[in-house]
């Protein structure tokens, strides 16, 4: 007979510390010419611990009644799973994922939960209770931190839970005492309409949070974090203010894990340059404290292991911080996620430039190994076939009613990030397109990247463009190029047209150097309401291969971004004919170009390979990803030739404020 359990939750028992004796008796009769009776006795021992839950299930088969235990999660003696080569680890990889992460899961089940050592006795004191955000789980008392009360006996507070309301004073303190320069946040404040951590910051100007003082001193938003600023003073006595850096990585989804690991290994790499040698630990948080807490961890100790070891051990690392606080990477997707990041950062490593180091890259990349006849450029580009793609994931474009919408049957936008549209009334399959949102340098879903238009195909181009509020669009190719339609006359050559419930009158036209200019002014019938959308056509593109120069494009874009100052930053969007690889050419320039303006830096190969990520064959060809390094040498020099114009006062600026200052200063 089994123990009184504590509480029942449909199929769920939860039982507290107890060994328990089952007894199973199996009588079996078989008539064939004689009858034999077995009977089987099984003792089972079993050990139950707080907080872990175990599933009874009855079935009845054949008159046999059988008692199914579900054993609480915990290693195997008979399993270990051994540090990887960093030779071995791609393959490893694979391998773990087959069966649709089989073996990823049976290894995360494989760990210890961490419930065995040490007592949660501190925080679960009363005055302690509110302090913790869930109550089932807690830092253990031999790994708490303490805060300092000169006034008053010591408290405790949880580390790394997302700070409530009644928390943020203490938690403020906490930054203060520890001397921690450099805060890390991996939640939204807010995900599914559920609180996931207070806003523990003022948006602007100051604020004062028990005895610290918080004002906020520079905000940068990108596209997979932001970065705050904030200087920092306790106001009880002299003590001179300190800058603390809050670097809040805004990507992850609110189920599962980031589709690919580029945006967190960036993430990772500005946390590490922005923690000063001298500071404090750096606090390190989401909502529960424990699972993108725990990856984070998890995946730059493994990076670090990597370079000094040559081998990376996730299972024994994670075995061991759970020893320091249960439940440290909480789901078997985030486990996989480590080995994926970390793969990714095997594979191709850094190739973050700085601008400086550009020419000398161009020229590794345009000589000749020397045992082998590849051209650098070429090997690097090869690695970004490395890029699956995902036709899982494309079963919208793929469907029979839409087959017919799509100009390149190789390039069908993701399902996950396809541009959608509204359904008509009565219609099924009318809500798509071929069009995919894509990421902008400080923006998610920045750009819309589609198709030429096809004849039965305009009226859905101009829906999307209405209903997602586009002022600005984007075409790279000429109508007709060697003969072939690469795109529908989609615009009126003059006056006005309507395609369906739209109308587009043409109100200007001006050709620029290397691009037309038309102002168009699209009309939903239905509504009766107009909207101006500006539209660039860039000539420079030639029939083979790429432009000449990079003056062109880098006009171009930077016509554009002026356009989406003036307008909104609603979606741009861009198209030549498939929608892939010059509109991937000019989205890639468009990001790179940002970045440098605004950090200096760039990375080509990444910034390519996160735009096949979100739309397949995104810059086609090898001429075309070495025309995106042409482009930014061009801009380089264009800045070279405005930094020799300087007078004094322009040159003390950028010596005095950085190189940085300089870009956004004259771009």
């Amino acid at each position: 007979m089994l123990s009184r359990p504590i509480s029942l939750h449909g199929r769920y028992y939860l039982f507290p510390l107890i060994t328990v004796t089952i007894t199973v008796t199996v009588t079996v009769t078989v008539t064939v010419t004689v009858t034999v009776t077995i009977t089987v006795t099984v003792t089972v021992t079993v050990t139950v611990t707080p907080l872990m839950e175990h599933i009874f299930t009855f079935a009845l088969l054949a008159k046999l009644v059988i008692l199914l235990v579900l054993l609480p999660r915990s290693p195997s003696p008979s399993k270990r799973f051994f540090p990887i080569l960093l030779d071995s680890l791609e393959e490893e990889f694979r391998l773990r994922m087959a069966d649709d992460g089989k073996l990823f899961r049976e290894e995360f089940n494989s760990l210890p939960c961490g419930f065995g050592r040490g007592t949660f006795e501190e925080a679960s004191r009363e005055e302690n209770k509110d302090k913790n955000r869930y109550p089932n789980i807690l830092p253990y008392c031999f790994t708490l931190l303490h805060l300092l009360f000169p006034e008053c006996p010591l408290k405790s507070l949880s580390l790394f839970a997302g700070p409530k309301p009644e928390t943020v004073a203490d938690f403020w303190r906490m930054v203060w005492e520890q001397k921690s320069a450099t805060i890390v946040m991996l939640t939204n404040t807010r995900e599914r309409k559920e609180e996931k951590c207070c806003q523990y910051w003022p948006d602007q100007g100051c604020w004062q949070y028990g005895c610290v003082r918080v004002a906020v001193e520079d905000v940068t938003v990108l596209v997979d974090y932001t970065v705050r600023k904030f200087c920092v003073q306790y106001v009880n006595g002299c003590r001179a203010p300190r800058l603390v850096t809050q670097l809040h990585f805004t990507s992850w989804p609110d189920f599962g894990v980031p589709l690919s690991p580029i945006g967190m290994l960036k993430f990772l790499k500005k946390v590490r340059s922005v923690n000063p040698a001298h500071a404090g630990p750096i606090i390190v948080h989401c909502s529960a404290g424990v699972g993108r807490t725990g990856t984070f961890i998890v995946i730059d100790a493994m990076m670090d292991m990597m370079h000094a070891e040559g081998r990376v051990d996730v299972f024994g690392f994670v075995t061991r911080i759970r020893n320091q606080r249960c439940q440290l990477v909480q789901t078997d997707m985030q486990y996989s996620f480590i080995y994926q990041a970390l793969l990714e950062h095997y594979l191709y490593g850094d190739t973050e430039l700085d601008i400086s180091s550009l020419e000398g890259h161009l020229h590794r990349l345009h000589s000749t190994h020397i045992h082998m006849d590849r051209v650098g450029l070429e090997e690097e580009f090869r690695k970004l076939t490395n890029v699956r793609i995902m036709k899982e994931n494309m079963r919208t474009g793929n469907l029979p009613a839409n087959m017919r919408k799509n100009r390149v049957l190789q390039i069908i936008p993701y399902d996950f990030n396809r541009v959608i549209l509204s359904v008509k009334r009565g219609q099924e399959f009318t809500d798509y397109i071929n069009a995919s949102f894509i990421d902008g340098y400080r923006q998610k879903d920045y750009f819309i990247a589609t198709q030429g238009p096809l004849a039965h195909t305009v009226q859905d181009f101009w829906r999307m463009v209405w209903e997602w509020k586009c002022h600005s669009i984007v075409i790279l190719t000429e109508l007709k190029e060697r003969e072939q339609e690469k795109c529908v006359p989609y615009w009126p050559a003059e006056g006005s047209a309507s395609f369906g419930e739209y109308s587009v009158e043409l109100k200007r036209d001006t050709l620029c150097e290397t691009f037309s200019l038309r102002d168009l002014l699209l009309t939903s019938l239905p509504e009766k309401q107009s909207r101006l959308v500006r539209h660039f056509h860039f000539h420079g593109w030639p029939e083979v291969g790429i432009p000449s120069d990079g003056k062109g494009m880098i006009d171009l874009i930077a016509a554009v971004q002026r356009q989406q100052q003036q307008s909104g930053n609603h979606p741009i969007v861009v198209h030549c004919s498939a929608g892939a690889g010059r509109t991937g050419t000019f989205i890639a320039l468009s990001n790179i170009l940002e970045r440098v303006k605004a950090e200096g830096l760039l990375d080509v190969f990444q910034t390519v390979k996160s735009l096949r990520n979100q739309r397949p064959h995104m810059v086609q060809t090898v001429e075309q990803y070495d025309f995106c390094y042409k482009v930014v040498q061009d801009f380089v020099d264009i800045f070279s030739d405005y930094y020799s114009l300087l007078n004094t006062a322009d040159v003390l600026l950028i010596l005095l404020f950085g190189d940085r200052v300089g870009w956004k200063h004259f771009f």
